[in-house]
């Protein structure tokens, strides 16, 4: 199969059977050879029931429903397993993003050899205020923390090879990250094309200004998973032991100071260099401690049940 298209979607039912309508339009002009796996990510109106008629009209769509909303990872995650395309496309269910974009971004993928390309909506239809110039805040920081330079993480519209997306954990809120943990895991191919974006056409926006937050929350962890995930006691036990080291000569230098120096002088406890000394080794013994917790846990963790479906059309059963 050339192409799985994988669409996450939470309460999009006034936009799905025209979103359907475009792709297979696109898809049967372009000749290609396709599968549509619709994710309906725990969606509280008719969004699994129109999912439900368009597979029963079309062989091609599938879709997995989740007994409630876990979010958009886990439903990206649930997808990639799925999907069985050489290239993988990802798009949002509410229209902003425009399939006659797909050919170009498989093209990419297929002969200009590409692992993943990002979409850019270099022209937004968003509020500037809102959505436009805190975007472009995060978009700086994620280029300047990760070293993976597109200008656009957040655009939902991507292009991956297959290998790219059986090879890689969307876990959490770690969708926004997706080139960067594809970076990580050794996909170097890493591309971007500027897409066409549009208003959207119907209902609202599912996300707030909250998102930014989390955003460079998350950021913060991948940077520290990218370089620390698999060995934490170089960063914790580094410090720890930097710490410790620094209280401890504290100590030295109070207790020759107090035998050899100034045996008349102040108490040692009426000095602040011992209290500098006694909390730097607590720090130390501290964070040393958590960085040799953390290898216990990588060594021990159990993979989690993230995601509960409760429903799939024309697609294996997930684990």
């Amino acid at each position: 199969m050339q192409l799985s298209i994988v669409i996450p979607l939470l309460n999009e039912e006034e936009s799905l059977e025209e979103l359907h309508d475009w792709i297979v339009s696109v898809m049967q002009s372009n000749h290609f050879s396709y599968e549509i796996l619709f994710v309906d990510d725990g969606s509280t109106d008719s969004s699994w029931d129109i999912i439900t008629d368009l597979s029963n009209r079309n062989p091609h769509v599938k879709g997995i429903h989740f007994l409630r909303n876990f979010g958009k990872s886990q439903a990206l995650h649930a997808g990639f397993k799925a999907v069985s395309g050489d290239v993988i496309i990802t798009m949002d269910a509410d229209l902003q993003d425009n399939p006659e974009e797909i050919p170009e971004l498989y093209n990419m993928v297929t002969n200009e050899g590409y692992e993943l390309v990002s979409g850019w909506k270099k022209k937004r239809y968003d509020s500037i205020i809102f959505k436009n110039t805190p975007s472009k805040l995060f978009n700086w920081a994620a280029r300047r923390t990760s070293g993976v330079r597109l200008h656009d993480f957040n655009c939902g519209l991507k292009a991956y090879a297959k290998d790219v997306v059986k090879n890689i954990e969307v876990s959490g809120e770690m969708h926004r990250y997706i080139p960067v943990l594809a970076k990580n895991a050794g996909f170097s191919k890493i591309g971007e094309k500027v897409v066409q974006h549009q208003a959207r056409k119907y209902g609202k926006t599912k996300f707030g200004m909250e998102r930014f937050i989390n955003g460079f929350l998350d950021l913060l962890t991948i940077w520290f998973v990218s370089r620390f995930g698999k060995r934490p006691m170089h960063l914790f036990g580094a410090l720890g032991v930097l710490m410790f080291l620094i209280g401890f000569g504290f100590a030295i230098y109070l207790g020759i100071d107090k035998l050899f120096i100034n045996p008349f002088g102040r108490l040692i406890t009426d000095r602040p260099q011992f209290y500098i000394s006694l909390i730097a080794m607590v720090i130390g013994t501290q964070l040393f401690l958590a960085g040799f917790i953390g290898e216990i846990l990588i060594r021990s963790k159990k993979e989690e049940k993230r995601y509960i479906v409760s429903e799939e059309l024309n697609t294996a059963l997930l684990e």
